[in-house]
């Protein structure tokens, strides 16, 4: 889910410390300081889509220790699947996303849609800091391998 600065922005990773954007830029060539419309599309001329493994939960805060798990609403990721055939990998941002996807996508996806490869990599969160941008940055260069 995203955290209260994105759902104040109404943009996925809208934290200014946050990562992503600016391992996208570096992948992909456009600024994190563009329009938010202009990034999306971007990563969609790159055959990617961003879309939370949850629809809707409450959390305390940001982080994803303060989901209540009683609340949560699992995105109809099946759906979506099978709608974009043509999706090869499903990446996660860090494990909470990977690990939610595991329990509460995976049982109910077509034989097909289980066999897209996945792959989980270093959350972009501020609050992963253990990482550099650097190695992050790295780790996140498989999307871009993944274009052919």
């Amino acid at each position: 889910m995203p955290g209260a600065a994105s759902l104040a922005a109404g943009e996925y990773y809208a934290h200014p410390q946050n990562a992503f954007w600016r391992i996208m830029g570096a992948l992909f060539g456009t600024a994190p300081t563009e329009p938010y419309a202009t990034r999306v599309a971007a990563l969609l001329d790159h055959g990617i889509a961003l879309w939370d493994v949850l629809a809707a939960c409450n959390r305390r805060g940001s982080l994803d220790t303060g989901i209540d798990r009683d609340s949560m609403v699992v995105n109809d990721l099946g759906g979506f699947l099978a709608r974009h055939g043509f999706i090869r990998v499903v990446y996660f941002n860090g494990s909470t996303a990977e690990t939610l996807y595991r329990r509460h996508v995976l049982p109910v996806l077509s034989a097909r849609a289980r066999m897209i490869d996945t792959i989980r990599l270093p959350s972009t969160s501020p609050t992963h800091a253990t990482r550099s941008f650097a190695t992050k940055l790295q780790a996140w260069r498989v999307l871009a391998r993944h274009q052919d």
